[in-house]
């Protein structure tokens, strides 16, 4: 093999230094050379106002992704231009004899123009630089006609394993294959997922149940696809399968366990996105429901990446499982010389006239709980519908909305305080003879 691909190498190496050392040869990569300047001069010169109206463009920004990219690379548009003009000339004016190494200059700077421009509608940097030289080396091949001489050659350099043989060729194949299907599959389940979010006959951790479902199955279906573009039975996988369940039990304990987790999370809908909960001393809201994690939002502006392990072994209190209306208590107390009656009805009245208490299907109350030491004891309850908004902040607004409905009635909330009172008076005498202190 070795042999064959080292023959193979010299023959194709000697022709080109035979090709190369032709005087037509160097007049066309004089002329090559010569044309590339005035088509870089020409982008610069361009390509600053194309590019300021193409950002113009909102609310697409992968369309204008790609407008951007053939933008930058205008140079070789102009380079495409510039070469089919010398191309047109030389053939005309039969100088030099041939122009066949313009003909596919020019070809293959318009390959790479068209490659690298579209495959910027790919959002991975790696990505699409790959595919692009991956097409452009076989654009290329074609244009120049080896691709049975190259294709020959990557089928020799390979080996066996088995009945299998495992070439370069076939080895590219299956990794192209792999790649084109996992990015269909990708994009298939990201255009299904949309349309489930969209049922609105589902709850919400359905949807994101079938959607997961929807990835899952179609991103294996691209790898069996690979895997068979390869030529491997599948059958033969039985003992790998084997193995692999092994290792999953021993060493991915945790990854598995959060996996089913979250699978039952959103078939018993226990919890769902946009659901309030506290776990521990993490109380928040839920953003996302993911295969390994859940993400909780909290007030203060930090995202929790909770595993779906703790929500099934651990106690969760959800504020939003059945409804989203959530009770909060309010305890305050005011002078015996108020009337309690008085009291409750500005205190409900108080509490209403917050925004975010829900007053009209769920009224506030407030009912007296004790005669106090200095003071008659009230809890006002009320109930509202967003508890991810805050608890901390409507208590607040509400005991507000008391101190300025109590100062307005003349109502007086008491404070702790003790009076000292002497029965009889104490005179203080000092004896004979003993001054005052010090310098009297």
């Amino acid at each position: 093999m070795l042999e064959e691909i080292a023959r193979l190498a010299t023959e194709y190496g000697q022709l080109a230094i035979d090709y190369v050392s032709r005087p037509a040869v160097f007049i066309q990569l004089g002329i090559i050379i010569l044309l590339y300047l005035p088509a870089l001069f020409l982008s610069n010169r361009v390509e600053p106002f194309f590019e300021a109206r193409a950002r113009l463009i909102k609310g697409m920004p992968r369309l204008l992704r790609v407008i951007v990219a053939f933008l930058r690379r205008l140079e070789w548009l102009f380079f495409v231009i510039l070469l089919g003009i010398a191309y047109l000339v030389t053939s005309a004016t039969a100088w030099p004899e041939s122009n066949y190494l313009i003909y596919s200059a020019m070809l293959l700077a318009g390959a790479w123009l068209v490659i690298a421009g579209t495959s910027h509608a790919l959002r991975s940097k790696l990505l699409r630089q790959l595919i692009a030289f991956l097409v452009w080396v076989y654009v290329a091949a074609s244009i120049l006609g080896i691709v049975d001489d190259v294709t020959t050659i990557l089928d020799n350099a390979g080996f066996n394993i088995g009945d299998t043989r495992f070439s370069i060729l076939s080895i590219t194949q299956a990794a192209l294959l792999l790649g084109v299907t996992l990015w269909l599959s990708l994009v298939l389940g990201n255009f299904l997922d949309r349309r489930i979010q969209k049922v609105e006959e589902l709850t919400p951790s359905l949807r994101v149940l079938f959607g997961k479902i929807a990835r899952i199955t179609l991103i294996f279906v691209a790898g069996l696809i690979a895997i068979s573009g390869l030529g491997i039975d599948l059958t033969a996988l039985t003992v790998l399968s084997g193995a692999v369940g092994v290792g999953i039990g021993f060493g991915l304990q945790k990854v598995v366990s959060n996996f089913i987790s979250g699978i039952i999370i959103l078939m018993d809908e226990s919890i769902k996105p946009g659901d309030t909960i506290s776990l521990g001393e993490t109380f928040g809201w839920i953003r996302e429901l993911r295969a390994r994690f859940v993400s909780v939002v909290t007030r203060d502006g930090r995202e929790f990446l909770i595993p779906n392990e703790d929500f099934i072994t651990h106690e969760v209190i959800n504020w939003s499982f059945s409804d989203r209306f959530v009770r909060l208590d309010v305890d305050f107390g005011v002078s015996y010389q108020s009337d309690p009656h008085d009291v409750t009805r500005i205190a409900i009245k108080a509490a209403s006239s917050v925004g975010r208490v829900d007053a009209s299907q769920r009224p506030p109350v407030c009912w007296m709980t004790e005669f106090g030491d200095s003071s008659l004891n009230f809890k006002l309850r009320f109930w509202i519908s967003d508890p991810q908004q805050g608890l901390t902040n409507i208590r607040g607004k509400v005991l507000l909305a008391l101190w300025d409905a109590f100062k307005e009635n003349g109502i007086g909330i008491p404070y702790p305080h003790r009076e000292l009172i002497i029965s009889s008076p104490v005179q203080v005498t000092t004896s004979p003879g003993q001054d005052d202190g010090p310098g009297k």
